[in-house]
């Protein structure tokens, strides 16, 4: 009988072991899905559209463009970064652009440029697998456009860039430079070229932003004016101008909020012609194109600054987690008359750690529990045995 109670005892044992197997698997998949699913639905399903500004009763209500900004993806590519970094980084980007796409319904998406990291060193063949990846993360329904500016990271720096590196960029992500959808206009500058230093490549952008120019001015004449003659008139909207490189701003020390710039940066002069455009391309860009709205990237901080004339510039942050514990992105509401913005934050990775972080110190102290209480069901068990057989 002593021997049959410490049998059942050692099965109440492995039954006891089986249950605790099946609550760590429950647990570790539930955390697993909460942390790499299920968040970014919990947390983009806060942001909302804002609200363009009413026109009086009577007036003819406008299109509405619901519009997604973001910047500065970094796709890393096979020279920087680990490959558990790399898959973890486009992981969370696929997701958190994904679960947007689906929970807000965006008619058109905006990349601010950086969209890789290595795009001024890649070879032929790792652009093609960079290229590829990047369809996969970003891929979306033909319901949505998706728009790309330049930037530096994707062909080199002015010094770097070539013909061959944009040519390759604009096979994939078109050379449009002036897009209009609902009677907004947006004018995509590749900013690198912004150099002022008269090279070849240089002076084709000031051509085609100068021609751009003329287009916009003669969509603001009346019709029929000898300059304009013939020609397809574009929307009478003032553009928004979208580019990699922000205007010139002496430093971050004016930008605030929880993701601009740490507070030991925000003071460093910014360089011309790496950090910021310089002056003069500034200038240049605010007097051609007259923009009611200017949206950047490129620092990988958050910032708006008022330019000359009232014109606003936002600085948008960087998409990934690998440059940010906070990323987000802008969304607009936009009319050819007016525009609202918006900010939606994305997961807090040191939020996500910390899950993690509590699940593993529960799943320890779970395990310790069991095997604390084994011991003693076991001996309880051969204590019965032994007092049977002295008996």
């Amino acid at each position: 009988m002593a021997l049959l109670r410490w049998g059942l005892g050692r099965q109440n044992v492995h039954r006891s072991s089986r249950v605790l197997l099946l609550k760590l698997t429950v647990i570790v998949i539930s955390v697993l899905l909460l942390c790499e699913y299920f968040i970014y639905y919990l947390v983009i399903f806060r942001c909302h559209w804002p609200e363009v500004k009413t026109l009086a009763p009577g007036d003819d209500q406008e299109p509405v463009l619901k519009a997604m900004f973001l910047a500065d993806t970094h796709l890393l590519g096979e020279i920087r970064g680990h490959w558990l970094d790399k898959l973890r980084r486009e992981w969370q980007m696929e997701r958190a652009f994904q679960t947007a796409l689906w929970l807000l319904q965006p008619e058109v998406v905006f990349i601010l440029g950086d969209i890789f990291d290595e795009g001024k060193w890649s070879t032929p063949q790792a652009w093609a697998d960079d290229v590829q990846r990047f369809q996969k993360m970003f891929r979306h329904g033909s319901h949505v456009q998706l728009k790309v500016v330049i930037g530096n990271h994707d062909i080199g720096f002015h010094y770097q860039m070539s013909k061959y590196r944009i040519k390759r960029f604009e096979e994939v992500f078109s050379s449009e430079r002036l897009f209009s959808w609902k009677g907004v206009n947006f004018v995509m500058v590749n900013s690198v070229a912004m150099e002022g230093d008269g090279c070849s490549i240089c002076s084709e952008v000031e051509a085609e932003l100068r021609e751009i120019s003329r287009k916009l001015n003669c969509s603001r004449e009346v019709q029929g004016s000898s300059q304009c003659e013939g020609e397809q008139r574009l929307p009478f909207s003032t553009p928004v101008l979208l580019q990699h490189y922000p205007l010139y701003r002496a430093s971050d020390a004016n930008c605030s909020g929880e993701d601009a710039a740490p507070p030991e940066e925000r003071n460093v002069p910014f360089k011309e012609k790496y950090d910021v455009l310089s002056q003069e391309a500034s200038q240049k860009l605010l007097w051609w194109l007259q923009p009611r709205l200017v949206l950047s990237g490129h620092t990988h901080s958050a910032c708006e600054v008022l330019h000359p004339g009232g014109v606003l510039e936002v600085s948008v942050p960087s998409f990934s987690w690998r440059n940010r514990n906070n990323p987000s992105f802008i969304m607009g509401s936009l009319t050819s008359r007016d525009y609202a913005l918006s900010k939606c934050y994305l997961p807090f990775e040191d939020r996500v750690l910390t899950t993690y972080g509590a699940a593993v110190s529960f799943l320890v102290l779970l395990v310790l529990a069991h095997f604390e209480r084994l011991p003693s069901s076991l001996l309880s068990g051969w204590k019965r045995c032994r007092m049977h057989t002295k008996r």
